[in-house]
């Protein structure tokens, strides 16, 4: 039916069609339809200029409209047909029941309401009997089994995608779960920190003061040791006068010191004697000599000390 339905409605406009016939004979058919179309409205057609542009336009509205009035005539009348034959079915199928006591009348109020359950179901799932064979059901729907067999296939798939569906909900649950006791936890670490604040800068300011002092110590230092450096550079100081060096050369000060004091002793008890010039010049050059000796020994040991150094 739907394959004459669109057989009809599509019709096919060929090149005769379109060079056939004059403008007059298309005009009067467009009036012809125009007329028809606004009586069956009940409204009287517009005044308007016919140009061989809006005449070609309505020709063709006209043709589509005719091919689309005639299938649906085709249609309704097919459908007038099969309501008759569905209405003497029907009546055919009363008679049948009512012979057998089984009328609609004698039938309890229970049975009445599951056979429209029933019926409604029926529409509701598209069938027309419950014994159809297979070209049958491919014709005109399928049978009450093959639909309620096809529910429940559809019930099991929606069953097994609620479970996949209530799985997938349980692990969103769980992450949305952790998700939250993650972010309380950050919500918890970032009162913490913003409690830790104020300390911090408090400890970052005595650092800062902390770091000025230590500055202005470390250029005092600095100058300190330049200060001192500047200084040995003025005694002659070399890297090569080290502690072992100076201890050594206390020592042999000391030694030296006792060598001398004897001398310093003798010279002292020299003092008391009368002036006598020249036992005094013979007791100075003696002693000039005694002290030259003891400068050169120390000269020596520290050249000695020196390149033991060395």
């Amino acid at each position: 039916m739907n394959e004459m339905i669109s057989g009809v409605g599509e019709p096919v406009v060929t090149d005769a069609t379109k060079g056939g016939g004059s403008n007059a004979a298309r005009i009067a058919e467009v009036k012809a339809w125009l007329a028809a179309q606004f009586d069956a409205a009940g409204k009287e057609v517009p005044d308007f200029e016919y140009t061989p542009r809006s005449i070609a336009h309505l020709y063709n509205l006209a043709t589509v409209s005719q091919a689309k009035t005639q299938a649906a005539n085709i249609v309704a009348n097919d459908f007038r047909q099969k309501a008759a034959e569905y209405r003497s079915q029907a009546a055919r199928i009363r008679e049948i029941l009512e012979n057998v006591g089984l009328a609609q009348e004698s039938l309890p109020s229970n049975v009445i309401a599951s056979a429209q359950v029933l019926a409604n179901v029926a529409n509701l799932l598209n069938i027309r009997d419950t014994e159809l064979s297979r070209w049958e059901e491919k014709q005109n729907g399928s049978s009450f089994l093959v639909a309620m067999g096809d529910i429940s296939l559809r019930k099991t798939g929606v069953d097994e995608k609620r479970a996949k569906v209530h799985k997938e909900s349980k692990t969103l649950l769980e992450y949305t779960r952790k998700a939250i006791a993650r972010l309380t936890y950050l919500k918890r670490t970032l009162a913490q920190l913003e409690d830790d604040v104020a300390p911090c800068d408090a400890q970052m300011e005595n650092w800062k003061t902390n770091l000025g002092v230590m500055a202005s110590k470390e250029r005092q230092y600095m100058q300190q040791h330049n200060n001192y450096k500047a200084l040995l550079n003025r005694v002659g100081y070399t890297p090569e006068i080290n502690h072992g060096v100076l201890v050594e050369m206390a020592e042999h000060r000391k030694d030296l010191e006792k060598k001398t004091k004897p001398i310093l002793d003798t010279l002292r008890s020299y003092q008391d004697l009368p002036p006598d010039k020249a036992l005094a010049a013979l007791a100075i050059e003696d002693k000039k000599r005694q002290y030259a000796a003891a400068e050169k020994y120390l000269e020596d040991v520290l050249q000695s000390a020196l390149a033991t150094s060395d």
